[in-house]
């Protein structure tokens, strides 16, 4: 994963910070990062570069700037139990400066419930000092320093943010008024229990770049008027997207062209495709064209020190549900530092004479409060709760508000997204006993001096157990996987008696590192499964898993069969695709197992929860289907870079591997042709004349003719086919309407001249070359100079435009052409010219290899091709150009990702895993959770129930089945006949049509032959016959799907059939 060359390198700029002077302390531990590591980072500052390799999908939630400034942040996090070593594992894989540790405190069992870097060989030891060199193994360019003694003014004035938890009140308010006069950023974040508290003070005056961090819009103009307040019409392609109070600026604007790279202006929103703007009476008349683009205004917020800010809260709600919760929560945490002040404890896990004590201490509390702080009436249920509990220590709870934690420290330092104003206060007491008024013993929570006593003093030692027993499979180890995993270490899942199953068939690669905490550069190209399994192992040795190197899908359901899937206690997705999710969503239904389903984009999450006969399913919603951009907009009329970078996606695909792949197909498979010509209409003449070109036309012989080659074909797309193009619409054309051709979204284009001078052009050469001698088997060449001598002996065609060439304006015209007689005929005469021209695969001597395209692998001329091909067309159409880490973006289809939200969202699931072990049973009880942490916004709710359908009087949902066995009482199998009588006997049910997957078994209008055949074979027989498929040792069932009739011959939905054979 090295970078090449070519590969873009940002340096940072900026005044010096001071790393520290305390690093020499004796109390003071480093990890030595003066060299630069053998596996080449480095370390940040202002002379570091950012290594887009490591950090590239996160480069994509935050940008260049906001990790330029993070990259000068030195962080002091104190406290490391739990909560702590998790806020620092994110800021420390985020990138910042340095990252300093600081605990006076021992780790004692109570911390091994959560904190993931401590061992119990460590038992005892400064937790800060243990914790050290494990943190910094995370990220290379971090130095890590771990700090034992009591915090100086002096030492904390070199830090820019400080983050504190495990803290009193007293160290807070002390702290707190500090950091607020010396504008150093302040978060104070803790957790009791199922509680957790979040306090963000970032000064006075803080700049806020971007409080969304959502692509600044983009609309084409159709119309400006002349007004003291002028109104701006956009073309009515879609909705502009504005809001009241955005900014704006324009180009390309033609006749108002005051207005073109003018101050943002500030708009007002009158309708989806209408807004207004300043006073254009003064202006040049409107003509034509014009593109308006938003721009992010930095906004100026102002924070309360602690201390205002305790008397006058302002909360962010974490769920709409619990209105009232935060300010009685803000009272409740509170009274927990009274009573740890009066007692130094806290209050027994479920001791009910404390719980008696902190309702009175809450209520005197209360009573102190003077403004806003006060609460009108406590929650004595609520107050108690709190008490019974704060003494434990979870693990998904220090999951999810350590992950809101570590995007504040961010925030602190980037300027990037929209702080915490400034309280947040969250809790999951949905997990403790459904039934109301049951209440935990004193005994069943009390300490055992076991590594699980931070959780028992919140659930018990029977939940324990239960966990213990799980077996679960995990689907994915990537950076949702590696969270699963800590999590499940940390609660004690599967480790006794049960099992935890994780597959993943990829191997780790270098930009996973930023984010999937259980890899280390040393593991780069190891496979994911077993190197997060060990690394897990390490973190809790008593968990039991099993790596596999599995794709989950129809061909592994020999191994992830019926006794895997009945033998499993439930089933976690770390996935990123749909696809998948929607296959182990089949399978979770099937098998009525529960499913926990989560994702991530950039700073947004979610959680969903699917429990057997109570919930729908994952399937049961669905995205709207992403908008496609129409092939006439592509071939020929381009507007935006996302166009030219599909475009140039497809040729990628059209030139290296598309025609290699259909040219092997065709020289090794013998039923190729045969295929080829069953396709719809102009698609065997296209396949053909693709493997014509690879094996006879194109086919090169040396380094030289590839060269040729891409000279050749770059001549083609940026010149000649432009040329034609202009031939055929002259840029002062006139629609029929009399308007121009070339206006709103048509940009005319202008044809390239091509120079060896040019570096794009010589990009473009040297890519497309040796992509093409991949293709064939030859040996490429990166020397650019070679190639430019070769290019000087290259002859390129004098090009002259046709007339009679048609070009399509619209993809209706492009399908109505398409199924044309003319065109029809004309292809089958050239099918048969093909038939013959084409060389006997018998004769042939290639060796073709199709080139799939990677975007991570910056030597292997992908994404160089990609930028160039792109960045030419863009130069045609002038469209603004993209840099590489852009186009790798849209061309790769990359999903931005950070570490923040990835904890946070694994928080959540793990919370709901706590209950479905629990045996819940109540809706309201599972949670179905959205974040964004840009906003910062989140949503809960509960989960939809699964949807009810009816025949006759039965009720029945998605999680319901007719059960049929094939085999009967004699041994022998059940005939169709048999089938269609059974439900007509027992259900009542005429049988319209019968399916197994794709295949029809049997219909009402199936011919009379056809049925006579089928009537009496038994139903495993015609699955075979039919589908063509023998079915599998390990197929216990089939799946049916019925279409009937009820007796009064209404049809009616009904569910599926398992239909067990062995």
């Amino acid at each position: 994963m090295s970078s090449s060359p070519l590969s873009k390198k940002r340096r940072l700029s900026g005044t010096e910070t001071k790393t520290g002077s305390h690093c020499s302390s004796s109390n003071s531990v480093r990890t030595d990062l003066s060299h630069t590591p053998a596996n080449g980072m480095a370390k940040n500052g202002n002379d570091a570069e950012i290594d887009e390799g490591l950090y590239s999908r996160q480069l994509y939630v935050l940008g260049h700037d906001a990790m330029k400034r993070m990259q000068n942040s030195n962080v002091l996090i104190s406290g490391m139990r739990g909560l702590g070593v998790e806020i620092a594992k994110n800021v420390i894989l985020a990138g910042v400066r340095s990252v300093t540790v600081h605990d006076q405190g021992i780790a004692e069992w109570r911390d091994l419930s959560s904190q993931f870097y401590l061992r119990e060989a460590d038992l005892g030891k400064n937790r800060a000092e243990v914790s050290q060199h494990r943190l910094a193994e995370l990220n290379n360019y971090v130095p890590v320093t771990a700090h034992t003694e009591t915090l100086t003014e002096d030492f904390m004035s070199d830090f820019q943010v400080i983050v504190l938890t495990n803290s009193n009140i007293e160290e807070r308010q002390q702290l707190g008024e500090f950091c607020h006069s010396k504008g150093i950023k302040l978060v104070i974040a803790d957790t009791r229990g199922l509680f957790g508290q979040l306090f963000c003070d970032f000064g006075e005056e803080m700049l806020v770049f971007d409080t969304n961090g959502e692509q600044p819009l983009s609309a084409m103009i159709s119309m400006i008027t002349k007004d003291n307040q002028g109104v701006v019409t956009c073309l009515d392609e879609a909705r502009h997207g504005f809001e009241s109070g955005d900014y704006v600026t324009f180009t390309e604007v033609q006749g108002m062209t005051e207005l073109n790279g003018c101050q943002p202006v500030e708009i007002k929103v009158l309708g989806p495709y209408t807004f207004s703007i300043c006073d254009t009476t003064g202006f040049t008349d409107y003509v034509r064209g014009g593109i308006v683009s938003q721009v992010k205004m930095p906004k100026k917020i102002a924070f309360k020190s602690i201390s205002s800010s305790m008397a006058e809260p302002e909360f962010v709600l974490t769920d709409f549900a619990k209105f009232d919760r935060p300010g009685q929560l803000h009272v409740g945490f509170q009274a927990i530092n009274a009573f740890q002040k009066k007692h130094n404890h806290l209050p027994a896990p479920w001791n009910q004479a404390d719980g008696e004590e902190f309702l009175t201490l809450a209520k005197e509390v209360n009573s102190a409060q003077a403004g806003s702080a006060k609460v009108e009436q406590l929650d004595e249920a609520l107050m108690k709760k709190l008490s019974y509990v704060s003494a434990g220590d979870l693990a998904p709870l220090n999951a999810f508000i350590g992950g809101l934690a570590a995007q504040e420290v961010m925030k602190a330092c980037t300027g990037k997204f929209m702080p915490i104003m400034q309280w947040l206060y969250f809790d999951a007491l949905e997990c403790l006993d459904e039934e109301e008024g049951v209440e935990l013993t004193e005994e069943e929570c009390a300490p055992r001096n076991c590594r699980y006593d931070g959780q028992i003093a919140v659930f018990g030692t029977k939940l324990q157990e239960l966990l213990g027993k799980q077996r679960y499979f995990l689907v994915g180890a990537g950076a949702i996987g590696c969270e699963l995993l800590k999590n499940f270490a940390m609660i004690g899942l599967a480790g006794g008696e049960g099992e935890v199953i994780v597959t993943d068939m990829d191997t780790i690669e270098k930009s996973n590192l930023n984010r999937q905490f259980l890899f280390r550069p040393s593991d780069v190209t190891k496979m994911k499964s077993d190197t997060a399994a060990a690394a897990v192992k390490q973190m809790n040795p008593s968990i039991r898993i099993t790596g596999h190197q599995n794709r989950v899908g129809p061909d592994t359901e020999r191994v992830y069969d019926d006794d895997f899937f009945e033998s499993l206690d439930g089933v976690t997705n770390a996935l990123d695709n749909v696809d998948a999710r929607m296959y182990m969503d089949r399978r979770c239904v099937y098998y009525r197992k529960p499913l926990l389903e989560s994702g991530t984009l950039g700073t947004k999450g979610n959680v969903q929860v699917v429990i057997p006969f109570l919930t729908e399913s994952y399937s049961s919603s669905q995205d709207p289907p992403e908008k496609s951009i129409p092939i006439c907009t592509l071939k020929n009329f381009p507007n935006a870079i996302e166009h030219t970078l599909q475009w140039a996606r497809d040729e990628f695909e059209g030139l290296f591997k598309q025609p290699a792949e259909n040219s092997i197909q065709y020289l090794s498979d013998p039923k190729f042709m045969e295929r080829t010509l069953k396709l719809p209409g102009a698609q065997p003449v296209e396949v053909l004349e693709a493997v014509y070109k690879s094996l006879v036309t194109d086919c090169p012989h040396s380094w030289a003719d590839c060269v040729a080659w891409a000279r050749n074909h770059w001549q083609c797309q940026y010149s000649n086919n432009i040329r034609q193009l202009l031939h055929n619409f002259p840029p002062e054309q006139l629609t029929s309407s009399g308007a121009p051709f070339w206006s709103g979204p048509k940009r005319c284009p202008h044809a390239l001249d091509f120079s060896t001078s040019n570096e794009l052009h010589v990009d473009y050469v040297v890519a497309a070359a040796n992509l093409f001698a991949q293709s064939y088997g030859l040996k490429g060449s990166a020397d650019r100079a070679g190639v430019i001598k070769i290019l000087q002996d290259v002859k390129v065609a004098p090009f002259t435009p046709r007339s009679g060439v048609k070009i399509h304006v619209s993809d209706q015209e492009l399908q109505n052409s398409n199924s044309s007689v003319g065109k029809i005929h004309k292809y089958d005469s050239r099918l048969d010219e093909l038939k013959v021209q084409l060389p006997s695969p018998e004769s042939s001597t290639f060796k073709l290899c199709a080139v799939d395209f990677e975007k991570d692998d910056d030597t292997n001329f992908h994404m160089d091709f990609i930028v160039a091909s792109s960045n030419l067309r863009a130069e045609n159409y002038d469209i603004p150009p993209a840099d590489r880490h852009k186009s790798k973006l849209i061309a790769g289809k990359i999903i931005p990702a950070i570490a923040t939200t990835t904890a946070a969202v694994v928080g959540l699931v793990c919370l709901e895993l706590i209950k479905i072990v629990r045996g819940h049973k109540k809706l309201e009880s599972f949670k179905n959770g959205f974040m964004n942490l840009a906003l910062p916004f989140f949503a809960f709710s509960e989960p939809i129930a699964a949807p009810s359908h009816k025949y006759y009087e039965i009720d029945w949902t998605l999680w319901d089945r007719f059960e049929v066995t094939g085999v009967q009482p004699n041994g022998e199998e059940m005939t169709l006949r048999q089938f269609l009588d059974y439900f007509k006997n027992e259900h009542k049910l005429e049988i319209t049509m019968l399916s197994q997957g794709v295949s029809m078994l049997y219909s009402f209008f199936m011919p009379a032959a056809k049925l006579k055949e089928r009537l009496d074979l038994p139903m495993t027989e015609i699955v075979t016959k039919v589908s063509k498929k023998k079915l599998g040792k390990h197929v216990k069932a089939l799946v049916f799907e019925l279409c009937c009739n009820d007796l009064s011959d209404e049809d009616v939905e009904v569910p599926y059939v398992r239909y067990t054979i062995r």
